[in-house]
């Protein structure tokens, strides 16, 4: 009862599905954890039940070989005595011939209980033998569910590692982009932009106004130049009018 149950136990493990009880799984992680754990905690359960049915096994195979080894004993020892009533017979001693033909049928009858009781055990350790074996294989299938398990742990973790530094990484971008620093220097080159454009402004506003002024200037020098030329033409002309009377 108990190593069938244990092989029921090791079959059905083996048998498992790894990827569809992930998939029903809320947390794939958590639900390795605990197949681990259960696969490890089983496998050494099963181990030490298989390690038992193997050593029920080799006291059974040794009784067996003690048996055949008594059959074959009983024999010789049947033959030696059905060999010495012979020679008694032969000399005239009928009693102790009788004696040793007595002791050969002893000795028969111990070494058929012995072929018998190696007989009997044989259906029993076949079985044993065929359950060992059907125990070593579910242990190793168990053993490469194990690894399997294992194995998509820890590819489950790093794929979990590896989305939460994604995670991490656009994160950060979102922040740079809601802080965006490109922006702010924009607005500061826009601001300097206009600083410059307001002394520009500012620049061409007083030149004109020199301008203007040298202008006036210049008006007011033409316009001297012309009052004197007429002053002197007048007094040219003034004196050409007394020359011409005289």
């Amino acid at each position: 009862m108990v190593k069938q149950s244990i092989f029921g136990r090791i079959t059905q493990l083996a048998k498992a599905n790894i990827n569809a009880i992930l998939d029903q799984a809320e947390d794939p992680q958590k639900m390795l954890d605990q197949m681990v754990r259960d696969y490890s905690n089983n496998i050494a359960e099963a181990e030490s039940a298989v390690a038992q049915t193997i050593g029920n096994l080799r006291m059974l195979q040794d009784d067996y070989n003690e048996d055949i080894q008594n059959a074959r004993n009983w024999g010789n020892k049947a033959l030696a005595a059905s060999r010495k009533a012979d020679e008694f017979r032969a000399a005239g001693n009928t009693a102790d011939a009788q004696k040793f033909d007595n002791l050969a049928k002893v000795a028969i009858q111990r070494q058929m209980a012995s072929e018998n009781e190696a007989k009997g055990a044989e259906p029993t350790i076949a079985s044993q033998e065929e359950i060992v074996e059907r125990l070593k294989t579910g242990l190793d299938q168990m053993k490469g569910k194990l690894n399997q398990l294992q194995s998509k742990r820890d590819e489950l973790i790093a794929r979990a590692r590896n989305a939460h530094a994604q995670t991490q990484m656009h994160e950060a971008m979102k922040s740079i982009d809601v802080m965006d620093s490109t922006s702010e220097v924009g607005r500061f080159e826009e601001k300097i932009r206009r600083e410059e454009a307001r002394v520009r402004g500012a620049n061409e506003l007083a030149a004109s106004s020199l301008d203007a002024q040298f202008e006036s200037l210049e008006d007011l020098g033409e316009q001297t130049e012309v009052e004197a030329r007429l002053a002197a033409l007048k007094s040219s002309g003034s004196g050409q009018s007394a020359i011409g009377q005289n």
